[in-house]
């Protein structure tokens, strides 16, 4: 057969097109990490950044995530105006300080963007961006369920012969993603060449499962003595080379390594087993779809809770039985607040919806000038619930305002109402305390840092009679006057013991109890005049910062953890009892009732504890 022949044959001519296509050379640019608050120098690099990147030969650009610091409204917006100066197609993921401090639980992130995750085709490449948490806490990153559908099923669709994969996240697919496993059992079915992240501000080259993968940089390298930059990233057929470069200086060959489009089968490392503990009973009551991210509510016969798609639902507590559910319009970050006839779910749309707690029925809503992702309480027929630069007092059987006191920044955690007081911290560095009835001001304290951050924004307080108890991000553990807000004593322990957020008592409130950064159980007297540790009892957790509500009950201590374990401790004699896994996501935290334990997992899963 002559050449001549061989290009009249159609199939040999299609194939030579496609490889054709393949052999195009792509070059984008790569913003990560850039942490951009209005005013500080990250502002001025990013503008110079943007000029600079206006002018070079990327197609486009991808910024991967914590584009501020602190996932404000107004720092995405000022973010946002800088990079609509960008004459190249821009796409957008949020990252860990977008997720962990949103005041509107990314519903303004997707607003600003149109979403949290996106794909696209540029010749012959499919780029694929996923949101991987953590969400409004701190905690390992987690991809949610529905987000892993959604991966497979663009990428089942799109991936036709020829095709290659570039997927992107904030984090690395390792073990900072508790799912991350399940993340690479999609994309190892598919010709994924690279997976690309940032988070942790430096150029690196690892193994997702059999994936190759790559962190990029941060825009403020001057740390390390590199300055501002971004990366730039060029893909060939047979071959992918990432360039740092620095603002006002030629490219520097980082990496380059082969785009392989095939990998062998991963095999996930065994996940660890426990036995049922004796003299308890432990079981999965339901699973859902999505992703849950708060505490379950939880009365007599049912279990109430909201998910990341935005379903409000009710489950049978003996059956698992879902008895109704109705959609809102953002993911839900609020535990729902039962009274006897009601539900009544805050919402990050900005409402808070009455709803009959027999049928789901919607019986009112209130609009709302900002989102609300703080627990309320319901106590003798108010509604008492944070929300956005705001706190507020509702009731609960007519829906009218009672009193609204403003504040310098949103609610998250669950306020404690007692006496005449109700106490709760928010996200402008205080912790206050006002008067039930009018929402008057009587004390307000911080702790001395001026980055919200820090402040005791996603701690329930621990109150008595005549104490507070509070510890925040700043890992000390601190003792308040109740009548006016003055330090009793305030401690870090000498640094040896290092509690964050996660924070319960004992029945009779002579003792508060801290799940510290270590894995252990520190209890502390709350009435002494200063700090006076009772007993420290390792729970074998290891490192620990995802915040979980201590919970003792029947003489037992529960403590949950960043990866779906639960343990319980003896609260006379300090030991461990047993450690149970319920899954490989973070415990949001337990809520006694029926004599039980309920608790959820991020995963989707709720599960009950009786001890027998």
């Amino acid at each position: 057969m002559n050449i001549k022949s061989i290009i009249k044959n159609s199939s040999f001519l299609a194939a030579l097109l496609l490889c054709t296509q393949s052999m195009q050379a792509l070059d984008f640019t790569l913003l990560s990490d850039i942490h951009v608050t209005p005013g500080n120098e990250n502002e001025t690099q990013l503008r110079k950044a943007v000029e600079e990147i206006n002018g070079n030969k990327s197609e486009f650009v991808i910024l991967s995530g914590d584009l501020t610091n602190e996932g404000s409204d107004e720092q995405l917006l000022n973010v946002k105006s800088i990079l609509d100066q960008l004459k190249k197609p821009i796409y957008v993921i949020p990252g860990n300080h977008e997720n962990n401090w949103s005041q509107s639980a990314l519903k303004s992130f997707n607003d600003i963007w149109g979403d949290d995750r996106f794909v696209f085709e540029s010749d012959s490449i499919i780029f694929i961006g996923i949101n991987c948490g953590p969400y409004m806490k701190m905690g390992d990153g987690h991809i949610k369920q529905e987000d892993l559908i959604w991966l497979d099923s663009e990428l089942s669709k799109r991936c036709t012969e020829g095709k290659r994969v570039v997927s992107i996240n904030h984090y690395p697919i390792k073990e900072d993603l508790d799912n991350w496993q399940d993340y690479v059992n999609i994309l190892q079915k598919y010709p994924v060449i690279v997976h690309i992240c940032g988070h942790y501000h430096t150029y690196s080259q690892y193994k997702g499962g059999d994936i190759d993968a790559i962190m990029c940089r941060a825009l403020d390298m001057t740390g390390k003595n590199d300055g501002y930059g971004y990366s730039d990233i060029h893909i060939s057929d047979d071959s992918i080379k990432v360039y740092d470069k620095v603002l006002g200086q030629a490219p520097k060959l980082q990496m380059a390594f082969p785009a392989r489009t095939s990998h062998p089968k991963f095999e996930y490392a065994k996940v660890e087993e426990y036995e049922m503990p004796q003299g308890f009973s432990i079981r999965r009551i339901y699973q859902d779809n999505a992703s849950i991210f708060t505490r379950v509510a939880v009365d007599k016969d049912n279990i109430y809770f909201g998910n990341s798609l935005g379903y409000a639902k009710a489950v049978n507590n003996q059956t698992g039985e879902l008895l109704w559910s109705f959609k809102t319009d953002a993911s839900l970050f609020s535990r729902p607040a039962l009274s006897d006839e009601y539900i009544i779910i805050p919402t990050a749309d900005k409402r808070i919806i009455w709803a009959d707690k027999a049928t789901g029925r919607i019986i009112r809503e209130n609009k709302s000038s900002g989102p609300y992702v703080a627990d309320g309480i319901i106590v003798d027929g108010k509604l008492y619930q944070g929300g956005y630069k705001k706190f507020e007092c509702w009731n609960v059987g007519t829906g009218n305002l009672i009193w609204r006191t403003e504040l310098n920044n949103y609610c998250q955690a669950e306020p404690v109402v007692d006496g005449n007081d109700v106490i709760f911290g928010a996200w402008d560095t205080y912790l206050r305390c006002l008067d039930k009835n009018t929402g008057k001001i009587k004390w307000q304290w911080n702790n001395g840092s001026a980055a919200n951050m820090l402040g005791p924004g996603n701690c329930v307080p621990v109150v008595t009679a005549n104490r507070v108890a509070v510890v925040a991000p700043d890992r000390y553990m601190t003792v308040l006057n109740r009548n006016d807000g003055s330090v009793v004593w305030r401690t870090n322990f000498d640094g040896k013991y290092r509690p964050r957020e996660s924070f319960g008592f004992s029945p009779d409130k002579k003792l508060v109890y801290a799940k510290t950064m270590d894995g252990q159980l520190l209890a502390s007297k709350i009435d002494e005049n200063e700090a006076n540790i009772a007993f420290v009892t390792d729970a074998g957790l290891g490192y620990e910062h995802a915040p979980c509500i201590v919970i003792e009950d029947e003489g037992v201590i529960y403590m949950g953890s960043r990866r779906g374990l639960i343990v319980a401790i003896d609260a006379d004699t300090h030991q461990l009892l047993w450690t149970y896994r319920c899954g490989s996501s973070e415990v949001n935290g337990f809520e006694k009732c029926n004599g039980k334990i309920y608790l959820s997992l991020t995963e989707g899963a709720v599960w009950e504890i009786e001890k027998l």
